[in-house]
């Protein structure tokens, strides 16, 4: 094992972080090539820097015109110059505010500064490097988001878990969770879990209730011994519609809840600020076992993972998200916005409390993000998507053979009630042909 992966080790040795590190965790160091050469050169080079492989005039990366006139805001280097590995450092400290600032219950000292990294999906990809080995089981809900399975399973051959996250009643099946954070407990030394509110593809994020039960849980879990990892995915952190949602992430509490805890945040500004296509996404850690050395050494361990697949994240994107959180104007016009998909979500609502007996389909609850999703009864959900699709011209996402998603946000107001129509009328056609 190289000297840099064992140093390291070494420093995160007797922490949850050093306990729940992978093979390929383990492995993982920064080296000390051409990218801490060259931030060293960045420094101390008076007289000439010779270190990146970037062409330079007059102190400026080339560019070309074409790429200047369509970003005329950004500066050479903030449009075509390579970021550091770890991410641009006004950026991280930037969303380190916002996650402070978001989540008043947090203490400034219980988290790493974040590191960029290209997509949330690449956080979380980076996540199971870092903490998952062959055979590792981890905790999941069910239903979930489909690329878990290819993350998780696919790539790093870990054995999915799933608990089911809703039972007969609105709001999650706690006792279902409960019984799951449980009997994992019991089978090792060790829990890996994914939680992710608002939730993919339900829709729904806990109530303060709910959130506190699940935190008493998992920190009862801890004090009886069991080093647990919770992945935070927060992808659509910020979009609740109802007054009782949690309105901070878990991670918040999980950060500071026992020493043997380490959780991880996994957010960006895909939805909330409605950035899709940059690629762009944070990773922050969080135990109340952690000092910031070790923090340190769980970041370069992170850069390690960077460097030897993508080398570093968007750079343009880092910049323009630096701005828009600068810009004045963004916090109105984000309000407008969450304004404009909460009036969707009322208006779905609306139409699904006016159907509360169909004989197919049954709502998931939902009160957050993108989606709600329906619970499918004697009809198959693919045929269902198929159905929609062929016949009506509507587009939905089928998860196996019991769930439908639909996503109200990318549907105009006035679109909802013919959509939701043909989607009960399809399932009617269905169920009446079986």
């Amino acid at each position: 094992m190289n000297y840099l992966a064992d140093e390291l080790n070494s420093l995160l040795e007797g922490t949850v972080a050093g306990r729940l590190l992978s093979p390929l965790g383990r492995r993982l160091y920064f080296p000390q090539g051409i990218i801490a050469q060259g931030a060293e050169a960045k420094e101390k080079a008076h007289k000439a820097n010779a270190t990146i492989g970037m062409a330079y005039h007059q102190g400026k990366p080339l560019m070309l015109s074409a790429i200047g006139d369509q970003v005329p805001g950004l500066k050479p280097e903030e449009a075509v110059a390579y970021a550091p590995t770890a991410g641009i450092q006004a950026v991280r400290t930037a969303w380190k505010d916002r996650i402070l600032r978001h989540n008043p219950g947090l203490s400034p000292e219980n988290l790493s500064l974040p590191v960029v990294v290209p997509g949330l999906t690449a956080g979380i990809a980076y996540m199971a490097d870092l903490f998952l080995g062959e055979g590792d089981p981890i905790l999941l809900s069910s239903p979930c988001w489909d690329n878990y399975e290819l993350i998780f399973q696919e790539r790093r051959g870990a054995v999915l878990r799933e608990i089911p996250f809703f039972g007969e009643t609105w709001g999650l099946d706690m006792s279902a969770i409960r019984n799951a954070l449980e009997g994992a407990a019991k089978t090792g030394t060790t829990v890996r879990l994914i939680l992710n509110f608002p939730h993919n593809p339900s829709g729904y994020a806990p109530t303060a209730a709910e959130a506190a039960a699940l935190l008493a849980c998992i920190r009862k879990i801890a004090q009886d011994g069991t080093d647990v990892l919770v992945l935070c995915d927060d992808a659509y952190f910020g979009l609740f519609y109802e007054g009782d949602c949690l309105k901070e992430s878990l991670f918040s509490g999980l950060a500071q809840a026992h020493p043997r805890i380490l959780a991880v945040k996994i957010d960006g500004p895909t939805k909330e600020d409605y950035v899709w296509g940059f690629r762009m996404g944070f990773i922050t850690f969080g135990s109340q076992g952690l000092q910031e050395r070790q923090y340190e050494g769980l970041v370069k361990k992170l850069m390690g993972a960077i460097r030897s697949s993508v080398s570093c994240a968007n750079t343009p994107a880092q910049y323009l998200l630096l701005k828009t959180l600068e810009d004045e104007r963004s916090k109105a016009e984000k309000e407008q916005y969450h304004t404009l998909l909460q009036k969707r979500y009322r208006r779905v609502k609306a139409l699904l409390d006016a159907h509360p007996a169909h004989p197919y389909l049954r709502p998931l609850p939902f009160n957050s993000g993108y989606f709600m999703t329906f619970r499918c009864t004697g009809i198959g959900a693919e045929a269902l998507r198929q159905e929609l699709l062929t016949k009506h011209g509507i587009g939905t996402i089928s998860f196996g053979e019991t769930y439908l998603r639909v996503a109200f946000a990318s549907m105009d107001e006035e679109q909802i009630p013919g959509v939701y129509q043909d989607i009960y009328d399809a399932a009617r056609d269905l169920g009446a042909g079986i």
